[in-house]
């Protein structure tokens, strides 16, 4: 099952075990089941800490388990952890045999200190770049905290149950037998959903805070920069993040970013973190700002109001909130989410093996969706609202040489179609003749662009007509002490080395703008 590379990459990760790990596999006669005896018998093989059995009564087979030696096993994979699973296996293998997660020593108190009582089922696809973050949380949730137990389900190998579940985008999360989450979520996203007193105590511990010299808004690549620029200059700075990573966290392949050939998304964000983390940066995760109050006059503080009735204070702000995937804003789209209509065809794609799908949007994104869903799917329909595809011209070729997409342009795409409980077609407007056409089909693949994310800041600060923040080449907004960076702004071109850039200099701009203060400005701030 293991070539060379990944027998010797796990032989050095099993070395690290502490305590002995035991492996209890239920297998059919099915050629899986064949490979996940294989693929046990080599892990055994790998460490006289790991034992293996094929006893197991669990009716999902092949699936196995991994507990500490004599103790109840809490953690079950359901088909074979490879792919994009493979970390969370080997992951799996060390958190069960003793060795410490790379997490807090907070989170951990948090995780052991959660009501427990739930079991999970979470449904996986190997090509899922943001299933390892949930898989790898209910792993280390069920290992840490005896209250929870979580099946962790390959969703290529039981098809059969997918469909029956309804399950068109993945991650997917059944707490309990009911569904509870879709889509990506970090190890402190799922704790504080669990923790029902996360928010309380959040907004307590922001409270006290302190007054910062910058605080930065957004933790994507505009704000990892612009952190570490301001963290450089000696001066107490705090980073609010929503999710740290941003829209980088949902990006698949990254090969343009100039030094680094190819690099992912989760890769990439984890690695701007860890680089901040280098400094003494306050980082304040899964916060949402609602609101800004300008400081009264030039040096003075700036407020900002959180989603969880927290308020901070800082001396300076840039803004780095970033974008999100634009919707098309059509009847049925909302309803009809994560049930056909999906934003990730690299992670909902294998959902729609041999079905019909659309993709909306013609842009190199569009295209790029397209093309790698015509090597899953049965066809696919790629709807452009302008009268031709605005893809770079190699992604174009590639496309037309594929022989089940069908390309219509002047498509603008009015209704998403469904039965109650997925989708089954779309209908659009042909806007060279107005009239209206049908397309049945399984699922809908939205790829039209971003959306700033401003609206919080209406009124406040000066916005551009499509919401966004307009900075002058400096980063300055219309108000004093306030900066901003990266996708959010007016700044042309969104690309991750762009952000990186804009967030340098709107961190330069920020200390420029501290160090001019008057100084009986600073004095009666720092009293503040």
């Amino acid at each position: 099952m293991l070539d060379a590379n990944l027998t010797a990459q796990l032989t050095s990760y099993l070395a690290m075990l502490r305590e002995p790990v035991e492996l209890v596999a239920s297998l059919g006669d099915d050629a899986k089941s064949v490979q996940t005896r294989e693929l046990i018998e080599e892990i055994a093989a790998l460490s006289d800490k790991v034992s293996a059995r094929f006893d197991g009564g669990d009716a999902r087979r092949p699936s196995f388990t991994i507990a500490p030696a004599g103790t109840e096993p809490r953690v079950r994979f359901a088909g074979l952890p490879l792919g994009h699973e493979f970390t969370s296996l080997v992951l799996a293998l060390l958190w069960a045999g003793g060795h410490p997660p790379k997490v807090s020593d907070e989170i951990l108190s948090q995780i052991v200190a959660l009501p427990g009582g739930n079991s999970f089922e979470m449904y996986f696809s190997l090509t899922c770049h943001n299933c390892p973050d949930v898989v790898q949380a209910l792993t280390l949730i069920s290992l840490k905290n005896p209250g929870y137990s979580a099946t962790l389900i390959e969703g290529g190998t039981y098809q059969a149950e997918v469909d029956a579940r309804g399950v068109m985008a993945v991650p997917a999360v059944f707490k309990d037998d009911a569904m509870w989450l879709s889509g990506k979520k970090t190890l402190e996203e799922i704790v504080a959903a669990l923790d029902t007193d996360a928010d309380a105590k959040a907004a307590t511990a922001l409270n006290a805070k302190a007054p910062y010299d910058v605080l930065v808004v957004g933790g994507g690549p505009a704000g990892a920069a612009a952190a570490i620029y301001t963290a450089r200059k000696g001066i107490r700075t705090g980073v609010l993040a929503e999710r740290f990573g941003g829209q980088v966290l949902d990006t698949m392949g990254i090969e343009n970013f100039i030094s680094v050939s190819h690099t992912d998304g989760p890769r990439m964000a984890a690695s701007l973190e860890a680089h901040v983390r280098d400094y003494e940066v306050d980082i304040m995760n899964l916060q949402r700002a609602e609101k800004l109050i300008p400081a009264a006059a030039p040096g003075g503080l700036h407020e900002l109001v959180l989603a969880n009735g927290a308020s901070l204070k800082a001396r300076a702000l840039i803004l780095s909130t970033g974008a999100r995937w634009r919707q098309m804003n059509v009847p049925g789209e909302e309803e009809y989410r994560n049930k056909g209509v999906a934003y990730c065809p690299h992670c909902d794609g294998p959902l729609f093996k041999g079905k019909r799908v659309a993709v909306i949007g013609g842009g190199n994104s569009g295209i790029e969706a397209a093309i790698d869903l015509a090597g899953i799917v049965g066809h696919v329909t790629v709807l452009e609202f302008d009268p031709v595809l605005r893809a770079d011209a190699v992604l174009q070729a590639k496309l037309n040489s594929l022989s089940n997409v069908r390309v219509i342009t002047s498509a603008g795409t009015t209704e998403v179609l469904g039965d109650g409980e997925k989708v089954s077609g779309l209908i659009y407007q042909d806007r060279d003749t107005k009239t209206h056409h049908t397309v049945e089909l399984e699922g809908i693949f939205v790829q039209i662009g971003l959306v700033p994310n401003s609206e919080w800041l209406k009124g406040t600060v000066a916005l551009s007509p499509r919401g966004e923040i307009e900075v002058d080449a400096r980063g300055a907004t219309s108000v004093p002490g306030v900066f901003a960076a990266g996708d959010a702004t007016t700044v042309p071109y969104k690309q991750i080395i762009i952000s990186m850039g804009s967030g340098a200099t709107a961190a330069l701009s920020a200390f420029d703008y501290l160090i001019r203060l008057p100084a009986e400005s600073k004095v009666l701030e720092t009293a503040a």
